[in-house]
């Protein structure tokens, strides 16, 4: 089991930043995050595979938001630019340890931990 703690959030002005972060109790193969706006489906935002570093963005948020990790400390971070209000939604930190492709990085399904969310609110 690995247990997943969020911080950060909150509210801002449209074209605003934000910063997440997200530690992680145990060690993991991958970290996302994901969103979810009332009444819309959740979504993939952006994943790191935490052994290589390698990155992954929703077509969305390429160019305003960046993943990133500190692996001493098992903590992944999303800092969010240029907010929008479309970006207004509770967002998830999601972690996996089983290998999968890179393909499936974005895809809810294949997170088994998740962490209790934190709100996002842009107003324009």
């Amino acid at each position: 089991q690995v247990q997943l703690v969020e911080s950060g959030g909150g509210s801002v002005q449209a074209g605003g930043s934000l910063s997440l972060s997200c530690a992680a109790s145990g060690s993991t193969f991958r970290m996302g995050w994901f969103r979810q706006a009332p009444g819309k489906e959740r979504e993939g935002v952006a994943a790191i595979t935490t052994g290589t570093g390698r990155t992954y963005y929703a077509d969305s948020v390429k160019g305003r938001f960046t993943i990133s990790q500190d692996n001493a400390k098992r903590t992944v971070y999303l800092q969010m630019n240029s907010l929008e209000p479309e970006d207004s939604a509770m967002y998830y930190c999601a972690a996996k340890s089983t290998v999968s492709l890179g393909a499936f990085a974005l895809v809810s399904a294949e997170y088994a931990y998740w962490g209790q969310g934190t709100q996002v609110t842009v107003s324009s």
